[in-house]
């Protein structure tokens, strides 16, 4: 059986002004206590699962994970070849900040078995990175993106983030060419969410940043997709493009809401029709480990009707959207028989239609997304609940 594998590295050099994420300072943390409790949770999760399970994509992400070193991550690598089967054609990623790369260590990534780096280039101009209290600057950005391909990385991505405070659709156009000028295989174009209580938001509150406009960031959305395509970039989720043939596999993964596990503080599985979230704290992550524990801080047991709607509301994602017979085959069901009224409502609005056997959303529907998605959370759009379909369970062995 295939799975999909996450390694989560919660440090970084220093938080970000609108991060939210679960990460902590590597300059103050037990970086090495940390790499062994990880290869302990591989090694007991390898060895606890009856077959020996076949990698379908994986992505070491965080944090920072390269605020490690290049050796630390190829170790916690190793201990992933020793417990799962690594196909010869494995897309494993690795994200870094431009800032806390170097050709060596990229080198010795490569070797252990990373194929695809995903840098955090974020905006072109300096000024800007400064608001979002990033570490690096755009020069950093270029340093980086030539030392992974003096170490021989043919796969690449750069992450960017629009409607930062303070940002103008001409310094959107001007990121956005600055990355196509570096020639990235891939690039992952965010809207800036502003969680409350970050640095962020509370300059916001202050009145101390200007806040981008609402049509101004819709323009900037637009933009994005205009000037990609133009660029032969292929739309395939929403926030997300890439050359033919590049888009990032571990993502399909999620997207299409198939099996995977995941291992580090505050990382997530979904497995055999359960869901289940880590310990947050490195420390007590590492001491339940230590004690014979699996180090498990929540679990979900997911009912059929909650994995219907995840597998809706996250296939809507790709511009492809949801198979009709890749949802009838999985669940024994047919899209209108649970949700037909609902679908019928969503594309007489215009949000939703139907291509080649796939549902997905309109242009008219892209950019209020997550008010679609809202209609298959929790089972709301069902026409009645489903009879139970023992054996589709998400993962089932």
């Amino acid at each position: 059986m295939k799975v999909g594998l996450y390694l989560h590295v919660p440090f970084c050099r220093r938080k970000c002004a609108y991060c939210d994420f679960v990460s902590y300072p590597a300059a103050t943390a037990d970086t090495a206590g940390y790499v062994r409790a990880v290869q302990t949770e591989i090694t007991r999760r390898g060895e606890a699962v009856r077959d020996r399970l076949t990698l379908a994509g994986l992505y070491v992400g965080g944090g920072t994970p390269t605020v490690l070193t290049a050796d630390a991550l190829a170790a916690i690598l190793a201990t992933v070849r020793r417990h799962f089967h690594w196909p010869e054609n494995l897309e494993a990623t690795v994200e870094a900040n431009p800032e806390t790369v170097c050709l060596s260590g990229l080198e010795k990534l490569r070797r252990s078995g990373i194929n695809r780096i995903s840098i955090g280039m974020q905006a072109a101009q300096d000024s800007l990175l400064a608001v979002l209290g990033r570490g690096h600057r755009f020069a950093d950005v270029r340093a980086a993106v030539r030392a992974a391909r003096r170490a021989g990385y043919t796969n690449l991505n750069l992450d960017l983030i629009s409607g930062i405070p303070g940002q103008t659709l001409r310094d959107w156009r001007r990121t956005l060419a600055a990355a196509l000028a570096l020639e990235p295989e891939h690039i992952a174009a965010y809207s800036l969410e502003i969680p409350p209580g970050s640095v962020l938001a509370v300059r916001l509150a202050r009145g101390e940043l200007p806040a981008v406009p609402e049509e101004e960031a819709y323009e900037m959305f637009q933009t994005t997709r205009e000037v990609l395509v133009k660029a032969g970039f292929e739309h395939y989720e929403i926030a997300n493009f890439a050359r033919p043939g590049y888009a990032c596999r571990h993502n399909l993964i999620y997207w299409m809401n198939e099996p995977y596990l995941g291992f580090g503080p505050a990382a997530h599985s979904h497995w055999n029709g359960c869901r289940w979230a880590n310990e947050k704290d490195p420390a007590v992550y590492a001491a339940r480990l230590a004690a014979g524990e699996w180090p498990v801080a929540e679990r979900e047991e997911l009912d059929l009707v909650t994995q219907m709607g995840e597998t809706m509301f996250l296939g809507l994602r790709l511009r492809r959207g949801v198979g009709r017979e890749q949802f009838r085959r999985r669940f024994g069901l047919d899209l209108e028989t649970v949700y037909g009224a609902g679908i019928s409502r969503l594309k007489e609005q215009g949000l939703l239609e139907e291509q080649d056997g796939y549902l997905r959303l309109t242009e008219r529907g892209l950019p209020v997304a997550n008010v679609v998605f809202e209609n298959f959370v929790g089972g709301a759009f069902c026409v009645s609940k489903p009879p139970s379909a023992g054996g589709a369970a998400v993962g089932a062995t």
